[in-house]
């Protein structure tokens, strides 16, 4: 097995970190890529006000997922629980003993491996690991790479490639700090990243998350899912949109609601029942012990709560199941989110036909399909949807 080491105080984690991240998988070959946040560095100090280790640990975190190399990457948190100085030497030793006989590599940029001579132990980490540099602007080429792998080889017998990386994010740490104090810099962060950043007014960024601006809130959604959802909250951002025009709903309003409608799929089960019990939503019994049904509950209760977005709080409380009696909103979001362009299934252009043509048999059709699935899957059915199915489906309108 070959496993690439990514150290740094990733503070914040950047779009460079994850360019190096991307060409040092390609070029070594790597079956693991293990990022690794700094503890206590020793080689600077972390400045004042920074992020605590658990907030560093979450911004890894996210940044290593936006990667969608979910077999192949990971976040080590070994540095952040040793105590005083943290050292390249003591976690490359680590590594060794938690994947014995694998081969380790070592990935740094350009500054860290010139200087890679005056670490603690140099020795001891050219005998763990391969280096593998990558230089993070087009002048970081073979005139500044050779000498120093020259004199890395005669000295440790070290093994190492180098790589560069034109147009590579270069930005430092420092500056980037700068600029989100400043209310700049998040073309350089990753979009989860960010909006880790400003849910969690890190570095003086301060957000009202009450008076988010669209992108912003995409940010701050983006932040609490795995990117793997991504792709389908777009996509039911952009049908809500359409559907809004088709249907004379107010657009911005079923975009808010399309990019907070699965805010907290990922939470466990306990967060749920806590989220609901805190801003008092009622469960039935079902929705108590259903995952999926509660998502939408919680997701509801954060989305007026603590983002300030009451206007949609039925739409994304109603989106899994439906209800008899739906508001136009509530209708878009649910049917947004049945087909938009990601969904395949076999009746889903039928689904897709309706939409623009008869709202109301289109969600009909929509609690059809889940009653279908849930005796297929042999679940009960949530008594919303029978609801819908009564008021839609059978012709019945009100």
């Amino acid at each position: 097995m070959k496993i690439g080491i990514y150290g740094g105080s990733f503070n914040p984690p950047h779009l460079g970190h994850l360019a190096a991240a991307r060409a040092a998988v390609s070029a070594l070959g790597l079956d693991r890529l293990v990022f690794v946040p700094a503890g206590l560095p020793p080689h600077k100090e972390l400045p004042p006000g920074s992020p605590t280790p658990g907030q560093r640990l979450a911004m890894t975190e996210i940044a290593a997922d936006q990667l969608l190399l979910p077999e192949v990457t990971e976040v080590w948190d070994v540095e952040l629980h040793r105590a005083g100085r943290s050292y390249t030497a003591d976690t490359l030793e680590a590594a060794a003993e938690r994947w014995p006989g694998a081969e380790l590599w070592l990935l740094m940029g350009t500054d860290m491996f010139l200087t890679l001579h005056q670490w603690h132990e140099p020795e001891r980490i050219l005998a763990l690991a391969g280096v593998c540099a990558f230089g993070r602007t087009e002048a970081d080429g073979e005139a500044v790479f050779a000498p120093q792998r020259e004199y890395l080889s005669k000295t440790y017998g070290a093994r190492m490639t180098t790589i560069s990386i034109p147009g590579l994010v270069d930005v430092s740490s420092t500056r980037m700090r700068e600029e989100l104090a400043a209310g700049a810099g998040r073309e350089f962060l990753p979009e989860a990243v960010y909006g880790y950043i400003l849910r969690e007014k890190l570095y003086g960024t301060n957000a009202d998350l009450k008076r988010l601006s669209l992108e912003d809130l995409r940010c701050v959604s983006s932040s609490m899912v795995y990117a793997k959802r991504l792709a389908h909250i777009r996509g039911c951002e952009e049908e809500a949109a359409r559907l809004a025009k088709r249907w004379g709903a107010d657009e911005n309003r079923m975009r808010r609601a399309a990019i907070l409608h699965d805010c907290t799929k990922y939470l466990s089960h306990e967060e749920h029942l806590e989220l609901c019990g805190r801003y008092g939503i009622a469960l039935d019994p079902l929705e108590q012990a259903t995952d999926k049904l509660l998502h939408a509950k919680s997701g509801a209760a954060l989305a007026k709560h603590v983002f300030g977005q009451e206007d949609i709080y039925d739409a994304i409380l109603y989106h899994t199941t439906a209800r008899a009696g739906m508001s136009l909103e509530e209708k878009l979001l649910y049917i947004a989110d049945y087909m938009e362009p990601n969904r395949d299934f076999p009746e889903v252009e039928e689904l897709r036909r309706l939409a623009y043509s008869d709202l109301d048999g289109a969600v009909g059709m929509g609690a059809s399909l889940s009653m279908q699935e849930m005796v297929q899957r042999g679940k009960e059915l949530h008594h919303d949807t029978q609801g819908a199915y009564d008021f839609y489906g059978k012709g019945s309108k009100a």
